[in-house]
């Protein structure tokens, strides 16, 4: 079908499901991360069991994630999306029901393939169905609608946890996920889709090679062992040389023949790693050692994702006059300013003045950098890729945050049952906050370098594709 305008009555509908849609993944995140503690005490977890409660999901989502996008591209957009829901919120329920930590972990990597699913087609359908004029803005408003799942989130999951018990942070996916599912069906019209005849065949070759390789690097940082790292380094390097030989590859290697999409993936990679680094401590940090409920330190985080319900509209209209380098420098660059006002959380810390204005500062830089990152990445390939070039920016995203959670606590000196001990938990977090701002200063430096400017083209040589990005 032709585009439409945001206006639009579709046009409504299309962001309101994709936004929507993407919004339970991200719920699952923020309220996850609030549970961890509660979720260790409940069911005796030890720290390296709560980081893979975190990595199972990830570590799926991250390997699967470009086969998400592919199939979209291929079967159909909003087909695969409404998969995805579906399948994830049959995972939230058995997340929900689990009864040991064993039993969660095995349901979130499950929860990681509906998100695999669900997530690069909820921006896909967004790429694919609104008209070029409008997707900047439509971006802007998936990011800041999208914002509100980090808002209800952390308040959510604190009520739930104080009030029921921590499965109710799963269970509470069920409903949204069947609102999606109908508007939908309803609403949304299919978008992509090869015909079966002209299809060709699936890269399960290339998905085995990504779980495998990401999975035994994962399992290296957390558990140790170098059989594990070594067949996550072979898996890793057989997954891109099947990639650059397959006739059907899920990650096609030319489309990094483009300067800007490379850069803005690098830089994705160095900055969500920060971002998943900082969630998964400071929330701990809050509870082990400042002595915060749940509740209250899921409410902590809350200006994050206020900033950018605010303000992320604007910053999209606001790169179509001053191009995306300006932004996306900006953005980290101001992040790790509030990732060093976080370094120190003492016992007993005040909310206004030790780590409201650490907050305040980050969700600033994340607000400036989220619209122009995304809507770069995917303007750089032509309209018939969005579906790829979105499931690769998020399963960088999400391996970043993989690798980082992964690592993290052993590089600064945390194991077994530390998040019990405050003063042991407060010295590796604080490490912890330093490597985050550099991560995020490296990030501004590459977009600085490398990421276009007012009047640039988005990569290495002219395009005339559909979806160029250029201002």
């Amino acid at each position: 079908m032709a585009p439409v305008t945001l206006r639009s009555a579709t046009g409504r509908w299309v962001v309101f499901t994709a936004t929507l849609g993407s919004a339970i993944a991200l719920l699952d995140g923020t309220i996850v991360n609030v549970a961890l503690r509660p979720i260790g005490l409940d069911l005796g977890a030890t720290l390296p069991e709560l980081q893979w409660v975190v990595n199972a999901y990830m570590l799926a989502l991250a390997s699967l994630i470009l086969l998400g996008g592919s199939l979209g591209d291929r079967l159909g957009r909003r087909r695969v999306f409404l998969v995805g829901v579906a399948w994830f919120a049959v995972a939230s329920l058995a997340c929900g029901v689990a009864q040991s930590t064993q039993e969660l972990i095995l349901a979130r990597g499950f929860q990681g393939i509906g998100g695999a699913l669900l997530t690069p087609g909820s921006l896909a359908l967004i790429q694919s169905t609104i008209a070029e004029e409008d997707r900047p803005r439509a971006i802007g408003v998936w990011s800041a609608w999208s914002g509100v799942a980090g808002v209800v989130g952390p308040l959510l999951g604190g009520g739930l946890i104080e009030v029921l018990s921590w499965r109710w942070i799963f269970l509470v996916n069920l409903p949204v996920a069947a609102v999606v599912i109908a508007v939908g069906l309803l609403r949304v019209p299919e978008s992509g889709g090869v015909p079966r005849s002209a299809r060709g065949g699936f890269d399960v070759g290339g998905a085995a090679l990504g779980v495998l390789g990401l999975g035994g690097v994962t399992f290296a940082l957390i558990q140790g062992g170098w059989l594990a790292a070594a067949i996550g380094a072979a898996g890793l390097a057989a997954f891109l040389l099947v990639e650059a030989r397959g006739d059907h590859p899920m990650l096609p290697l030319r489309v990094f023949a483009d300067r800007t999409f490379s850069a803005v993936n690098t830089m994705t990679f160095v900055v969500y790693g920060a971002l998943g680094a900082l969630m998964f401590f400071l929330v701990l940090q809050l509870q082990v050692v400042a002595g915060y409920s749940p509740l209250e330190a899921g409410a902590a985080t809350i200006p994050f994702t206020v900033l950018m319900l605010l303000f992320s509209p604007r910053v999209g209209t606001l790169m179509n006059r001053t191009g995306p380098r300006l932004l996306m420098t900006a953005g980290p660059a101001v992040a790790a300013l509030g990732v060093l006002l976080l370094v120190r959380v003492p016992a007993d810390a005040s909310y206004l003045t030790e780590v409201l204005p650490g907050v305040f500062l980050f969700g600033a830089g994340l607000t400036l950098m989220v619209t122009p990152l995304t809507a770069t990445v995917l303007a750089a390939v032509p309209a018939t890729q969005v579906g790829l070039a979105s499931g690769v920016n998020n399963a960088i995203a999400r391996a970043a945050s993989l690798l980082a959670v992964a690592a993290a606590p052993a590089a600064v000196g945390l194991a077994g049952d530390d998040y019990e001990a405050p003063e042991v938990f407060s010295a590796g977090y604080t490490q912890a906050m330093w490597w985050c701002a550099g991560l995020l200063l490296t990030g501004a430096v590459i977009a600085a370098l490398f990421v276009p400017g007012r009047g640039e083209r988005t990569g290495a040589a002219p395009r005339s594709e559909p979806g160029t990005f250029t201002v």
